[in-house]
């Protein structure tokens, strides 16, 4: 018997249903996060008053140093994810990127900024290096990649979110008002997530704590493997857990080239979203139009990502991921050439698809390749190398403007990066997943349930 592809009672499914609906709650709080910024920058760098004199390189700085602190989140929860819990690690980083948003907007100058801006990215870091492995753990296997892909498109939706309030409101609250709507988890989202969110059954059995995961099994209606034995093992199965699993022989290679397909999506994730409204500005763009740009990347990115997610549940996630970052190096060379407003915007919108949408697929794709002992690291390494490509995104995109090249130039090299990312993935050994997965399989007798 395997585990459940589907609903096995009507308060598994509310239950899951919950959990999705949190996890997809904080992490509109990372997109937002990672927009905001974009969207203050250039009132910042035209306005001194506001943290002191900013030039590009700067400013591109500046947003990489949440990114720098994301890295570190992510490798924290990596660390220790798979041996404190779920639970605790996304409880803890939604107080800390609470508190480092509201701190972040009492700023008053460029130091004071950055690194608030880099402890706040500890926090958010660490969610979304965990809410993969959460939903991954919870979900039925025939919706692990739509859940994933609902999850994480609030990195796009909250990025809808920050553009549409700078758009109507940051007249009148300014950026400081803009930074601190992004502190509203801790008296909303927390409260939520002390009551309803469980322990992953499958982890706590997986640490020996069985009583505890039927327990939960019973009080929720989740379906618990209570032997973490892949199916007709007599011994105990001991294997290696975290970072350990992943310098394994089994997982070195598959775990650097899904690290690289990271560092790609989210040097384009971040390098767009910071710089679009920039570079359109540039470009001619008053700034409402240029934020508009900002609200279409995003917003495709989420029509795009569901349905490239629905797709990879049918079809398998590795060809649709190759598939969506080729999308975006047609549609960012599209950019370049001097197409109608209509179809400009067109193009914009597949490039969310093809970036930020891509991120959100590679998100899932790795929270179900590896096995529990090793899901948060595997979810931790792509989450946390790949915000090196975050990183280095924005700083390129400062670079190139502070030295004046070409809006052209700028969408080029992004679109080279894309179809790297492209051919990463086609390399991503598919000789492992049957057996990362028979520990999804419950022995009979074994499943408990709330029936």
């Amino acid at each position: 018997m395997t585990a459940p592809t589907t609903w096995t009672s009507a308060q598994h499914k509310r239950s899951v249903l919950w959990i999705v609906t949190l996890a997809a709650i904080a992490i509109v709080f990372d997109g937002y996060d990672l927009v905001v910024y974009g969207t203050v920058l250039p009132t910042l760098l035209d306005d001194p008053t506001q943290l002191g004199q900013l030039s590009p390189g700067t400013a591109g700085a500046l947003g990489s140093y949440a990114l720098i602190g994301m890295m570190i989140g992510a490798f924290i929860a990596g660390t220790f994810g798979d041996r404190v819990g779920r639970r605790r690690m996304m409880l803890m980083n939604i107080v800390w990127f609470s508190v480092g948003m509201g701190a972040t907007a009492l700023a008053h100058n460029v130091v004071t900024f950055g690194a608030l801006r880099c402890l706040t990215g500890v926090g958010i870091g660490g969610l979304v290096a965990t809410v993969g492995a959460l939903v991954a753990e919870f979900a039925p296997t025939s919706k692990r990649n739509l859940f994933n892909a609902i999850v994480y498109s609030g990195v796009p939706f909250g990025g809808v979110i920050a553009a549409v309030l700078a758009l109507l409101f940051a007249d009148h609250l300014g950026w400081r008002g803009l930074f601190w709507i992004g502190a509203l988890p801790l008296v909303t989202l927390l409260p939520l997530a002390l009551l309803k969110m469980p322990e992953s059954p499958q982890w706590l059995v997986s640490r020996g704590r069985i009583d505890e995961a039927r327990a939960i099994g019973i009080n929720t209606g989740i379906p618990v493997d209570l032997d973490p034995r892949p199916a007709g093992t007599v011994e105990p199965v001991t294997e290696r857990v975290g970072f350990a699993a992943l310098a394994s022989r089994r997982f070195a290679l598959p775990t650097l080239l899904l690290g690289l397909m990271s560092f790609a999506g989210l040097l384009l994730t971040y390098g767009l979203n910071t710089w679009l409204p920039q570079i359109m500005k540039s470009a001619g763009f008053n700034a409402k139009g240029s934020l508009s740009f900002l609200l279409v990347l995003n917003g495709g990115a989420i029509v795009g990502g569901l349905i490239a997610a629905r797709l990879a549940d049918r079809r398998g996630p590795q060809r649709i991921v190759a598939t969506s970052f080729c999308l975006a190096t047609f549609a960012l060379v599209g950019l370049t050439l001097g197409f109608s407003l209509p179809v400009l915007l067109a193009a914009v919108a597949v490039a969310g698809t093809g970036t930020i949408g891509t991120q959100v697929l590679i998100y899932g794709y790795v929270s179900n390749y590896y096995p529990t002992s090793a899901r948060a690291a595997g979810v931790a390494w792509c989450a946390g190398f790949g915000r090196l490509g975050g990183i280095v995104g924005p700083m390129i995109g400062g670079l190139l403007i502070g030295a004046g090249v070409s809006s052209n130039t700028a969408f080029y090299i992004f679109a080279g990066i894309a179809l790297a990312g492209a051919g990463a993935t086609m390399f991503v050994p598919q000789q492992h997943r049957a057996s990362v997965h028979a520990a999804d399989r419950v022995p009979a007798g074994k499943l408990a349930t709330a029936e």
